[in-house]
């Protein structure tokens, strides 16, 4: 008990730093790019949600927020000062086939090497057409996007 404990105020005392070190401007500005087009069934899958996060251990930091348009395509950027590499990730919040209150969250963990350091990315990793109506593998549920 006493290790998790140490554990735990380790994790959190690292999260701080980190933290810290960010809003004193230490770090360096790494961003991200992403676009994509989203179908359901064969048609474009407009007014989707989309968000841009940089995951973190305690609580994800969100760094662009979007909707696909009338053709179903989206694109996100986004930066984020840190010490370590950004860890960026897409968020879909989506309806496609599904009927209940909240929304279907399908999660795209975004390669390293579309990561650019400064604010403005060099590069834009393209997720390509996806249909929604497939099942992903880590695909939630989500009340509260």
């Amino acid at each position: 008990m006493a290790m998790q404990l140490s554990f735990l105020h380790i994790l959190c005392f690292c999260a701080a730093l980190s933290t810290s070190y960010a809003l004193l401007g230490m770090g360096r500005k790494q961003s991200v790019a992403v676009t994509g087009r989203l179908t359901c069934n064969g048609l474009p899958a407009k007014d989707v949600k989309i968000k841009l996060y940089e995951k973190e251990k305690i609580k994800d930091v969100k760094m662009d927020e979007t909707r696909t348009d009338v053709n179903g395509e989206f694109k996100v950027s986004g930066y984020k000062t840190e010490i370590t590499n950004i860890d960026p990730q897409v968020n879909i919040y989506h309806k496609c086939n599904y009927n209940g209150l909240c929304y279907k969250k399908v999660g795209i963990k975004i390669p390293s090497n579309f990561i650019s350091i400064g604010i403005l990315p060099k590069k834009t990793f393209d997720i390509g057409e996806i249909n929604l109506a497939n099942q992903f593998k880590g695909t939630t549920t989500d009340c509260i996007n």
